[in-house]
């Protein structure tokens, strides 16, 4: 294939005036190599799948063939009202709005206007989605894979599947994030409802096994198109990559110093599990209050449509985070992407960083490492060709005695924040225990002693991994301090743990449990295991069954059943008298002598002399 012009107007298929307009208004010059190679390729009426870096324009390079196809139709047959022709697939509510906003910009053209698009992700209900498309109707469809299975499988009012007959593109975007996310079953069922003649177009930052699969499933004859800036990297070209080594206790404080050396502007911290996200939201708040502090994570529903566009909006903030931003969330003027420790996967890493240094701008990124991890540096460079450089830092002491005290006091003045901290901290030991690259990251070398010390944790939590030495390397608070008398500064709360402390006092229960401290824990690994067994043996009782039932059906001679012993209700009586007997010796309520006379034993174990 020639290699493409980087000309809007130089395409092999000429793009109609309106789209031209659009591009020209939003400021994009020239092409990025994913959008010269692909679009021509969609305009031409192939399925194409494509392979670029995060940034590099992957949402032009389906949207404007998207629009030329659609445009072309209407000028032979006009698009009815309620006649999809064009649905996007995303994995994220944040991706699928983004694409909606851009899509918006095109639409808002007078030529365009004709074009409805409508939006479906979840935080609303599927009646108010039904409703707006029987009323309003719709031609482009920007979705979720849930969603969009929902509405496919409603029965009755809509019948989508008769919408969408005519569709002209279907475009999945960030490929393997959906097949990561377990949308595999999901998106194989919405290609059961589309039409066999359309095109088809399929986006990904990586390709895996699990998305060739996809490619063989939903595409005919694809036209592959695999775009990198460098041969060498999977990153942006103008993107840094650096990483911190530091100890375990000393991480926030790492982190904090480096944000104010860097005079970092506008960043995203990436954190492993939501709970992390909750506490660090609240603690850095107090840590960095030069900065604004937002916190976004996956379980959040309506608010984070609105956390994401206040960040967008600032001068100066840190937006902590979970993965659910990790993908294709376009955030202008990102100069930092930050990562507490190394993400679950190792392609998550590039996702990551990918969150900067795009669209042709230069950016940054930091990842920090414990001693036992630096070998995690040399398994990215050969598994993600990412290249890092090493960053030092000089912290001074008094620092994180400093930091410490802050921390402390956050969770003395208000228990949410002890609760929180808790969470964060515990939550961190298990996603570590999962990680996918454990022979490099192992739960056994962390001193969650000094782990624990970086959360500012007022005491160890109890927890099968905490081992006696971690109290050793613990730094808590210079006095003891007593957290049954933490309170909530709401007020409610604290009603409410007051009356579970006094139903614990009196009755040794709490939240209608037994005490805690009987019940006996075991490490995650085991329970998993115990699982795991449990399974086995249920599979193999169904496979027993299947052969007696195959085998009495072929006739063949079947080996009885052994008869279980039937007891009547007079002997379970008695037996259950034995036991509360026993149990009353047993807690010296009876004498022997008292339980041997009430179970009619005799001396001589019941025998008469004249035996």
């Amino acid at each position: 294939m020639p290699r493409p012009s980087g000309k809007w107007t130089e395409l092999s298929t000429p793009l109609s005036a309106p789209v031209l307009e659009v591009i020209k208004r939003l400021g994009f010059d020239k092409m990025t190599p994913v959008q010269g190679a692909t679009i021509p390729l969609l305009l031409s009426y192939k399925d194409v799948a494509a392979e670029a870096v995060t940034g590099s324009g992957k949402t032009l390079a389906f949207l404007v063939p998207l629009l030329e196809l659609l445009l072309k139709r209407k000028r032979s047959e006009a698009w009815k009202k309620h006649e999809i022709g064009a649905v996007i697939v995303s994995p994220t509510r944040e991706l699928a709005t983004q694409i909606h906003d851009v899509l918006s910009e095109f639409l808002a053209h007078d030529e365009l206007r004709c074009f409805r698009q409508k939006m479906l992700i979840g935080g609303n209900s599927v009646e108010e989605d039904v409703m707006s498309i029987l009323k309003q109707g719709a031609n482009i469809l920007v979705a979720t894979p849930g969603r969009l299975q929902d509405l496919f499988e409603r029965k009755g009012d809509l019948n989508l599947a008769a919408k969408v007959k005519n569709l002209e593109l279907l475009v999945l975007d960030e490929a393997d994030r959906l097949l990561d996310m377990g949308f595999e079953a999901t998106i194989n069922t919405i290609l059961a409802y589309l039409p066999r003649q359309r095109r088809t177009g399929l986006f990904s930052a990586t390709q895996t096994k699990e998305v060739k699969d996809l490619m063989r499933a939903g595409l005919r004859n694809p036209v592959l198109v695999s775009v990198r800036e460098k041969a060498t990297t999977s990153t942006p070209k103008l993107l840094q990559n650096y990483y911190l080594i530091v100890e375990p206790e000393q991480k926030m404080v790492a982190m904090l110093d480096f944000i104010s050396s860097q005079q970092i502007k506008k960043a995203m911290l990436f954190l492993p599990t939501c709970a992390c996200v909750e506490y660090w939201s609240v603690a850095m708040a107090a840590l960095v209050p030069s900065m604004q502090v937002l916190g976004l994570h996956g379980k959040m529903k309506s608010q984070r449509f609105g956390i994401l566009q206040s960040f967008r909006e600032a001068d100066s903030a840190l937006l902590l985070c979970t993965d659910v931003l990790a993908r294709g969330v376009d955030i202008p003027e990102v100069d930092w992407v930050l990562q507490w420790d190394p993400p679950s996967s190792a392609a998550a890493f590039v996702h990551r960083v990918g969150r900067t240094a795009r669209q042709g701008s230069e950016g940054n990124a930091l990842i920090m490492l414990l001693p036992t991890e630096d070998a995690y540096v040399d398994f990215l460079t050969r598994n993600q060709k990412v290249a890092l450089k090493e960053v030092e830092l000089e912290i001074p002491e008094a620092r994180l005695a400093e930091t410490l005290r802050t921390l402390h006091q956050l969770q003395k003045t208000d228990r949410a924040t002890f609760d929180q901290a808790n969470r964060a901290f515990v939550s961190h030991v298990q996603a570590y225990s999962k990680h996918e690259c454990n022979l490099i990251l192992r739960l056994k070398d962390l001193d969650l002693g000094k782990v624990a010390t970086s959360y500012g944790l007022l005491q160890l939590p109890r927890m099968p991994e905490m081992k006696p030495q971690f109290k050793e390397t613990f730094q808590g608070p210079e006095q003891l301090v007593d957290v049954f008398k933490l309170a909530y500064k709401d007020k409610q709360k604290q009603a409410s743990f007051q009356a579970k402390l006094k139903t614990y006092a009196e009755t040794g229960e709490w939240k209608g449990k037994k005490k805690l401290i009987r019940k006996k824990t075991i490490p995650w690994e085991q329970a998993s295991k115990a699982r795991e067994e449990r399974k086995e043996i249920r599979k193999k009782r169904r496979e027993k069954k299947q052969v007696r039932k195959a085998a009495i059906e072929a006739g063949e001679a079947v080996p009885a059943k052994k008869k279980r012993t039937k007891y009547s209700q007079e002997d379970l009586e008695e037996l259950a008298n034995d036991i509360r007997l026993l149990k009353k010796v047993k807690r010296k309520k009876i004498t022997e002598e008292e339980y041997d006379d009430k179970m009619g034993i005799k001396d001589g174990d019941g025998l008469d002399d004249s035996e």
